[in-house]
């Protein structure tokens, strides 16, 4: 218990050593200020607020590798096709580091928030002029937001979402000795601080400008009232509550304060960073801090790049073959412009990938993209031990020639969530919320828009659809036909290796991690070379079994299927949720 207790008064120490900063990323020395001369007024609390903010971007709490192997996307490290990663392999325990950081994190995280709560209730009657009352409204509504957000991630994470309730700043040892708090309570008490947020914060901070966001009252970081909507609605779609969730959804949609990127490239990279289409963003910061190290918990920058980029990093995670496959089959409208591509001789061509595929993931084959300064991927890596792709996502491939020359820190920030899943999420709601007849078209414009921004061959038939100057698939779409179509191509093709565990969650909330992980382990694959003309070593190349194709089991390469061993590990009693980690169990006597 006393291990416990040290770590949240040092969670409280680092709130009053932030500055006020607007940026939320620079620290000065508050010349010794105790914790009984702070909270006196807005400044101070606003300087707890950055605090929260802080501990929202430490990579320990959204678990992005851990959660990806959780679920059918990924495969971890190199060396296929063997592994011990117990997450990939679903033989993870109380005891993993996975359930243990994203347990802590989430708790800091609230011990932070409740602080300023409490610190800006003990102001509250000191706020006589309106425009201190509006200040004071607004940093409650961002503490709230983000005390909801980590119980909404703790009740959809953790032991099936009984986990300990803190409305409280605890004091001692023995406060934090706390029983587990039944699921909907959990429930009631995030979706409260949500609503409380949704009503007290600004639609937005910025104006925007062609597309380009212009700061004006506020900075670019902090949470508005449409992440406040998006995150409820998410909470009422986990429990099947369609109705419920698709008006949050329509309130954000019809706002007009988002809308989807022209480029779909602009939201995976340092690249437009916090546009219109980013409903709830990490920041981070590559030049904030040069002196901290990669590993700093109060730090600015993240380590995504390493754990996804071949070239310089850690190659940590993989996509899986599966979507590796989706991504290639990913089906373009041949009638779009934007996938036609002229040559240097002016004979012109369809692009090899679509433009989702392309910005998503780094395909041995694919010649219309750059990757890290390469004319054409195969000159960038190797594609060694039977890799046959990687994710473009959340690395520095369009900036810099490899990523050795970041010193394992990256500024590229994490999208949690983005306006393409609200417009998913939405046509789920319309699908699951009424009957056939009365919403497939609808939900069909709305996933239509998604894939229109992409160039893609939209779904249906044109004579019904908005878009009538595009290739569609000419398809009748009956309510099932189109939610599979969401589950196996849309969302994890649009959403891979973004925002907080979407697919685990998604495939738990579904019903289908076991059939899908059955599935997959029963496809096979093989593989064959790549010849090209390496401009760097100036002379011809192989890139040997870099390019993935479906095979059968005959001719499949030997290791070539996944999942084999994860589906027979998984069962939905120990592997949908984290377990309560012992961490906590061991510390917490109310609940050993």
């Amino acid at each position: 218990m006393k291990l416990k207790y040290i770590k949240y008064i040092a969670a409280a120490l680092t709130i009053i050593s932030l500055s006020s900063c607007e940026d939320y990323l620079t620290e000065v020395n508050p010349n010794e200020i105790s914790t009984e001369s702070f909270w006196r007024n807005l400044s101070d609390c606003n300087t707890g607020l950055n605090a929260v903010y802080n501990q929202f971007k430490n990579p320990g709490l959204m678990g992005v590798s851990e959660e990806l192997r959780r679920s059918d996307l990924c495969f971890p490290g190199w060396g296929r096709p063997n592994t011990s990663d117990p997450y990939y392999l679903q033989m993870f325990t109380a005891s993993s580091d996975g359930a243990n950081n994203k347990w802590d994190n989430l708790y800091k995280g609230i011990f932070r928030a409740n602080q300023v709560i409490n610190g800006l209730n003990g102001i509250e009657a000191n706020m006589q002029i309106e425009e201190d009352k509006i200040e004071w409204s607004q940093q409650m509504g961002q503490a709230r937001f983000f005390r909801g957000l980590f119980y909404f991630y703790l009740h959809s994470s953790f032991n099936n979402g009984d986990v300990i309730l803190y409305d409280f700043v605890p004091e001692g040892e023995a406060d934090f000795n706390q029983p587990l708090t039944p699921a909907a309570e959990i429930q009631e008490f995030f979706r409260a601080d949500l609503e409380y947020a949704k009503e007290n914060l600004p639609q937005s901070w910025v104006n925007y400008e062609g597309g380009t966001p212009t700061e004006t009252a506020g900075d670019l970081v902090r949470v508005t009232s449409g992440a406040a909507r998006a995150v409820l609605g998410k909470s009422y779609l986990y429990e099947k509550q369609y109705d419920e969730a698709a008006i949050y959804f329509r309130e954000i949609i019809t706002s007009g304060a988002y809308m989807l990127m022209e480029d779909i490239g602009d939201n995976f990279t340092t690249k437009n960073e916090f546009n219109q289409e980013s409903v709830l963003e990490i920041s981070y910061d590559e030049d904030a801090k040069p002196s901290e190290t990669e590993w700093s918990a109060e730090g600015t920058t993240n380590t995504y790049h390493m754990q996804f980029s071949p070239v310089g990093g850690w190659r940590s995670n993989y996509p899986a073959n599966w979507l590796i496959m989706a991504y290639k089959e990913d089906s373009m409208d041949p009638s779009d412009v934007r996938n036609i591509v002229t040559e240097e001789d002016g004979t012109q061509r369809l692009r090899k990938y679509s433009l989702r595929a392309s910005h998503s993931i780094a395909l041995v084959d694919d010649d219309d993209m750059t990757y890290y300064g390469a004319y054409i991927t195969a000159d960038a890596t190797n594609f060694n031990n039977r890799e046959c792709g990687y994710w473009r996502k959340n690395t520095n491939w369009d900036i810099y020639e490899t990523e050795k020359v970041t010193n394992q820190k990256s500024g590229v920030n994490y999208r949690v969530i983005r306006y393409s899943d609200i417009l998913l999420m939405y046509a789920e709601c319309l699908i699951k919320g009424g009957t056939d007849d009365g919403n497939i078209d609808a939900a069909l414009a709305y996933v239509n828009l998604v894939r229109y921004r992409s160039a893609l061959t939209l779904l249906g038939e044109k004579a019904n659809s908005p878009f009538g100057g595009s290739t569609h698939d000419e398809k009748v779409y009956t309510a099932q036909s189109l939610m599979d179509h969401l589950m196996k191509i849309e969302r994890p093709l649009e959403l891979s290796a973004e925002g907080y565990a979407i697919r685990q969650l998604d495939m738990r909330r579904w019903g289908i991690t076991k059939e899908r992980l059955e599935y997959l382990g029963e496809q096979f694959y093989k593989r064959s070379d790549y010849a090209f003309y390496s401009e760097k070593q100036e002379k011809d190349a192989t890139r040997w079994g870099s390019v993935l194709e479906h095979s059968d089991e005959a001719e499949s390469d030997p290791g070539s299927s996944e999942f084999i061993q994860s589906a027979l590990n998984y069962s939905d009693e120990q592997d949908a949720y984290w377990p309560i980690p012992t961490s906590e169990t061991t510390a917490n006597s109310m609940i050993n």
